[in-house]
């Protein structure tokens, strides 16, 4: 680090490769920060493995004590998370609340949607920000509906009904059209137009349900989409058919080099081609529209190159594990944060997180300590539940974030960088990146590796001293 500082102050490194190489090592060093709680107000009894633990205040906190199907976070400010829960409640927290990132701390509330005729039915499946501020909200849930929330006032802006249970939507970061693309039950891709509140357009073609959704962050009229037939179809949502590809595994070439792009400029495509032999509940792209990542059933992560639909052959091994009947989220670093070429993947492998190389698919750190493997609620009216825990959501936590970026700036005022996980088992977890220790901190390393040192020659001594008396002696 001396090394490094020296050769940024006398120039031989820039400014801009000087921060990445500071953010790339902060992106490599994410651990469990259990320090942050978040406490939604219902009291219980919890109860891991079967057991129930004890009655202090510390183990008998919810975020959702029905548990957290849903995160969002604004990437403005990296301030406000909005939650949603199994049992169709919605919460605002503040993260700006904790002026000490070293201190333990548990946030609270600051809103939330109480029960009505207005609200969801059924749980959430998806909540995000509106594009361009962090004034308000889109969820959707199983009860059929997208709805539209003040996030200030935390009260309901509109409704649109689309008759059919809602797995997921996406807003594109970058357009002015103001399209909410709503993946549902139905093997059609609905547009819901915020401004005339009306579905005004269906994307047809899949053989299933929609479990994905994502918008370039690049093209303000390109989506693409997933579904259970385990294709993944890109559209142009300005063309009359739409539908301008199709991802295939086995196409390693891209569109040139496989003869699929004619000389006219048209696209053939080959109607069995898919990107899994199993359904796809997870997309995303790159914050610079360079690449698009899928994943299925079949516990596979790929990387596509978005300009020729080339699949990149990164392999991510078999540790992968995605089971769940419902959208994934994932996301990738922010571009700038590391080299190019360099971005890390965050993935959400049940229960831990994967960040891994997007381009080698080798994994890079294991985030562990998602709480107990089945977990339930002794609640103040007896009635008990149980779970079988896995997360359900990951959202990265930036600031700065605009024309399609997740935040280039890690963390907010208060913390170097985070990510929060959603569990079912009714918490949210925070991940931290971990700083350089303090001198006191290197000071107590130092005399811990003394101790050890110590420790091992007195051993040896002992050890010496048996063989050569032939009885044991020790030294204190």
């Amino acid at each position: 680090m001396n090394q490094l500082l020296l050769e940024r102050a006398t120039g031989a490194v820039g400014p801009n490769a000087f921060a990445r190489l500071q953010t790339t090592q902060l992106l490599r060093s994410f651990r469990p920060a259990p320090q942050y709680r978040f406490d939604g107000g219902e009291r219980g009894i919890a109860i891991h493995d079967g057991e129930a633990s004890s009655s202090d205040a510390a183990s008998s906190i919810w975020a959702h004590q029905a548990g957290v199907s849903a995160l969002a976070l604004e990437r403005f400010d990296g301030r406000i998370l909005v939650s949603g829960g199994s049992d169709a409640s919605i919460k605002l927290w503040d993260l700006e609340q904790c002026g000490n990132s070293s201190s333990p701390y548990t946030f609270t509330p600051v809103g939330g949607i109480r029960s009505s005729a207005q609200t969801h039915k059924f749980g959430i499946t998806h909540l995000s920000f509106y594009p361009f501020d962090s004034a308000a909200f889109i969820s959707t849930s199983y009860d059929q509906t997208l709805k539209l929330w003040s996030t200030d006032e935390a009260k309901l802006s509109a409704s649109f009904s689309l008759g059919s249970k809602i797995y997921t939507h996406a807003i594109s970061p970058i357009a002015s059209h103001l399209l909410v693309a709503c993946g549902t039950q139905h093997p059609a891709v609905r547009l819901v137009d915020l401004r005339s509140g009306s579905s005004i357009q269906s994307l047809t073609g899949h053989g299933g349900a929609i479990l994905a959704a994502t918008w370039s962050p690049r093209h303000e009229h390109v989506l693409a989409t997933g579904s259970v037939d385990g294709t993944v179809r890109i559209w142009d949502i300005r063309r009359a058919g739409a539908l301008i590809g199709m991802l295939d595994h086995e196409d390693s070439l891209g569109l040139y080099y496989n003869g699929l792009l004619g000389k006219d400029g048209k696209v053939k495509m080959r109607a069995s081609a898919k990107a899994h032999v199993a359904p796809v509940n997870g997309l995303t792209w790159t914050d610079d529209g360079g690449y698009i990542v899928s994943a299925g059933h079949d516990n596979r992560i790929r990387v596509w190159d978005a300009a020729t639909g080339r699949n990149t052959l990164a392999s991510f091994g078999p540790s992968i594990r995605n089971t769940q009947l419902a959208s994934v989220n994932m996301f990738t670093s922010p571009v700038g944060l590391t080299h190019p070429g360099r971005e890390l993947l965050f993935w959400p492998n049940e229960t831990e997180i994967l960040v891994c190389d997007l381009h080698d698919g080798h994994i890079i750190t294991r985030l562990r300590g998602t709480g107990a493997a089945v977990s339930g609620v002794r609640s103040s009216k007896k009635s008990e539940r149980s779970v079988r825990n896995r997360i359900s959501g990951i959202v990265w936590r930036g600031a700065g974030g605009g024309g399609g970026s997740n935040g280039v700036v890690m963390g907010g005022t208060n913390m170097p960088g985070a990510v929060f996980s959603a569990h079912l088992d009714g918490q949210i977890r925070a991940w931290t990146p971990q700083l350089d220790g303090t001198d006191e901190a290197e000071d107590d390393d130092f005399m811990a590796e003394v101790g050890g040192e110590k420790s091992k020659k007195r051993k040896v001594l002992n050890d010496v001293y048996k063989s050569l008396m032939g009885q044991k002696i020790t030294f204190t």
